[in-house]
């Protein structure tokens, strides 16, 4: 920051030594004006006209009132514009006192709107020069007279300058301030977003595999003495459950490594595709399954293709845990008009196990957040007559949230 920056500053932060300032050099530019001749013989005559004291009161009241010239604009003009007028019509010369009411129409203009500018400034054009041509000493055609009329104009004239530059420049810095924000938000907004899909990647994955391995686990201790082929089979299906989930998890973490880190995987994300692969793990686990299709050979966009395999697997895990490997399960998928709706029941559990607490999980949560994401709907309840119902439906061509706001 430069000597003259600081010098700004410092008084920008104290307006009224500023305008005290401004006032002296006011001061001394009137005095000096009422002092000299500008229309000597040969050039300009200092000490030859010598103000009456009505005059020097005039002009000291007037660069007085200048201090108070930013808290009080209005008031201050119209107290110079007083002593201009009566020194116009009083006193000779009149053009000295004139300069203080210029320096308040230009605050005037600066600090209000253009149509306040507009109508004191006409006023104070009139009234003063009127009152110079008509009521003054010197011919109205004098040399004075036309001062008063031209450095009025102008002052009112700057000022509504500088008021609109400095409107344009604030425009400009909160539009700036705007976009800084709206950006910030943004960046935000996409973080959060981010951030809750991977939550709801992570938790299908760890729920949908760790619940198999539960149940396989349960299933090898309970024939590990009497049936060890069966225990056997048992843990190869935890074994094979576990990988899926560790290459699951590593392929959803790798989104989350910074530029430098190791390649992640390029496997695509899961689909319709696997379905049979998916149905099978449950199968393994002992949940009978159908599976019931009508949209072979479609084509989903991804992220439908992802939220439909992700809800399905979802509901198969809820199945599994509240209703028990007893329990048997149909997935249905139909391509209706531009959705595709997704169904999956179970017929209930066991009499002795008891209700799932509701709340307790993020499942629901999960799949709801999904669904609505892509702008579709979401239907859970219990069945009647026992079981638990999972309809989505959705659409073919989706809209975000995030697009849908901007509509």
């Amino acid at each position: 920051m430069t000597a003259l920056d600081r010098a700004r500053c410092k008084l920008g932060a104290h307006p009224l030594v500023l305008d005290a300032a401004l006032a002296a050099a006011v001061l001394l530019c009137m005095i000096v004006s009422a002092l000299i001749d500008p229309h000597g013989d040969r050039s300009t005559a200092w000490g030859v006209r010598t103000p009456d004291p009505l005059s020097l009161l005039l002009i000291v009241a007037a660069a007085a009132a200048l201090v108070l010239r930013r808290r009080a604009p209005l008031p201050v003009l119209a107290v110079t514009g007083t002593a201009t007028l009566l020194e116009s019509v009083t006193g000779d010369p009149r053009a000295p006192v004139a300069m203080s009411a210029v320096v308040a129409l230009f605050t005037v203009a600066v600090s209000t709107d253009r149509t306040t500018t507009l109508r004191v400034g006409l006023l104070t054009v009139t009234v003063l020069t009127g009152a110079a041509m008509l009521a003054g000493p010197l011919p109205w055609y004098a040399q004075e007279n036309l001062a008063i009329f031209a450095w009025t104009g102008i002052g009112a004239t700057a000022g509504d300058a500088v008021r609109s530059r400095k409107a344009v420049v604030r425009a400009i810095q909160e539009r700036a301030e705007r976009a800084e924000r709206t950006r910030e938000e943004e960046a935000r907004r996409r973080v959060a977003e981010e951030r809750l899909r991977i939550a709801r990647d992570l938790h299908d994955v760890v729920a949908h595999h760790i619940a198999l391995v539960n149940v396989q686990a349960g299933v090898a201790a309970h024939v590990m003495d009497k049936r060890p082929d069966q225990a056997k089979e048992a843990l190869a299906h935890v074994r094979e459950a576990s990988r899926s989930a560790l290459n699951e998890l590593r392929a959803t973490v790798g989104l989350l490594r910074q530029s430098g880190d190791p390649e992640a995987p390029t496997e695509p994300a899961p689909g319709l595709d696997r379905l049979e692969e998916l149905v099978g793990t449950f199968r393994k686990a002992g949940l009978r399954v159908e599976v019931a299709r009508s949209d072979l050979g479609a084509v989903l966009p991804a992220a439908v293709d992802l939220a439909a395999f992700r809800v399905i697997q979802e509901a198969l895990t809820n199945a599994q845990k509240h209703a028990g490997t007893a329990a048997r399960a149909e997935v249905s998928v139909v391509r209706v008009g531009p959705n595709v709706e997704i169904t999956v029941l179970d017929d209930g559990r066991p009499d002795d196990e008891p209700l799932p607490v509701q709340g307790g999980g993020h499942g629901l949560l999960g799949m709801r957040e999904r669904v609505t994401a892509l702008a579709g709907t979401l239907t859970t309840g219990p069945r009647y007559g026992g079981g638990f119902r999972v309809h989505a439906i959705l659409p073919l061509r989706p809209r975000t949230r995030a697009a849908e706001s901007r509509v």
